[in-house]
């Protein structure tokens, strides 16, 4: 008998007599399953209990080497670790597929867990029990990912209560599902670099990523105009109209930031103070190129896999400032209240109205291959998310 715990570990061993049992448990889970088919619901009703000692069969994306997604990824059946005293046991109901999750797979990421790992950073999850001296959440409760490395692309999990973060079930199940990762990134950055007024500008590539479109509602609810760059593309009329939709005032394509003509715009437009940079390379350069005398460029990614290049010229006569930011290291920098305060502050962003998931497809949990292909695929626009 195998498990592998939430951290990716395996546990062998047992006696005859407790395999007997855990044999018996998984019979009689499979037969009320057949005569009770509401057992499967999606999101299950809150348990009355407190602590779950039955063992069941649980569905996850597991990887026991880095390599190509596609190849290395495989749908397997895990047990259920036992609920101990401060053990949350969570129904999982959607997770996306990151570019940060690619990566981890890939073995390219700032992060990687033990092998062999469930993939999956992000998500929302059903609280179904808890264990005794778990105080913070309840059955019933949605909860989140507190940090990355959890394995969220499994249908079930035992997680350590503060490993959890919860949040208001009544927000749109995608928009928590999305909630953990690049609306985060996005406040921080917005918030972080530069003291930005109302009217002030904001100039950033890959608007149409999720971390994109998060800076565009959030900018927009700050006041804050937007610049947004992206590669021009069959469909560019249909995509710019979705982000302007979003709050958006202006969408260039790469190739018009590199015309001549761009001055004339920021004669009507206030030169931003901010940039946020997801590409690399040229496109990065011509962030810098278009940033106000002592303005910030941040790099949160490198999808173009191409250094960042500052002219010595914009460095000294400009005097603009490179930054990164890496979630991950900001919450090791802060406390998980601080965390927690960030995310309560987005959830009240979305029940304004005023924060949106990015647009996605949801793919079931048995689909992940169409799942993880679709996310490496060029100029898409919607995010992947698999459904439990």
């Amino acid at each position: 008998m195998t498990y592998l715990t939430a951290s990716g570990s395996e546990l062998t061993g047992g006696s005859m007599w407790v395999c007997g049992a855990l044999c018996w448990a998984r019979t009689a889970a499979q037969l009320r399953r057949r005569l009770f088919p509401a057992f499967r619901r999606r999101r299950p009703a809150a348990a009355t209990f407190s602590a779950s000692a039955e063992p069941s069969r649980v569905r996850a994306l597991v990887y026991g080497h880095h390599g190509d997604p596609a190849k290395v990824v495989e749908l397997k059946n895990l047990e259920l670790a036992a609920v101990g005293g401060s053990d949350v046991h969570v129904k999982m109901l959607a997770a996306p597929v990151n570019p940060s999750d690619i990566n981890m797979i890939q073995g390219n990421y700032g992060l990687l867990p033990k092998l062999p790992a469930v993939g999956g950073n992000e998500g929302v999850g059903q609280v179904v029990a808890v264990g005794s001296s778990v105080t913070g959440v309840k059955p019933g409760d949605w909860v989140i990912p507190a940090n990355a490395g959890l394995g969220t692309w499994r249908t079930e999990a035992v997680f350590s209560e503060e490993a959890l973060i919860s949040v208001p079930s009544d927000i749109p199940l995608q928009s928590a599902a999305t909630l953990g990762v690049n609306p985060c990134t996005a406040y921080r950055m917005l918030m972080d670099f530069e003291r930005l007024r109302p009217g002030d500008s904001v100039i950033q590539n890959a608007s149409n990523s999720g971390v994109g479109q998060a800076v565009i509602q959030i900018a927009a609810a700050l006041g804050l105009r937007t610049i947004n760059v992206v590669r021009d593309r069959p469909d560019i009329q249909k995509l710019t109209d979705r982000l302007k939709s979003l709050g958006a005032h202006h969408v260039v394509t790469e190739e018009e930031l590199r015309k001549l003509e761009m001055k004339n715009f920021f004669k009507d437009v206030p030169q931003p103070q901010l940039a946020l940079n997801c590409v690399g390379g040229k496109s990065s350069t011509e962030l810098l190129r278009h940033l106000a005398p002592g303005g910030t460029m941040v790099t949160y990614g490198g999808m173009a896999k191409q250094p960042v290049i500052a002219s010595v010229s914009l460095l000294i006569f400009k005097d603009l400032k490179l930054r990164g930011f890496w979630l991950s290291q900001w919450k090791k920098d802060h406390s998980p209240d601080q965390f927690k305060e960030l995310i309560l502050t987005l959830c009240d962003l979305i029940h304004r109205g005023q924060l949106a998931a990015p647009a996605c497809s949801e793919v079931p949990l048995q689909d992940y291959q169409r799942a993880l292909e679709a996310s490496m695929q060029p100029f898409m626009s919607s995010k992947q998310i698999l459904t439990m």
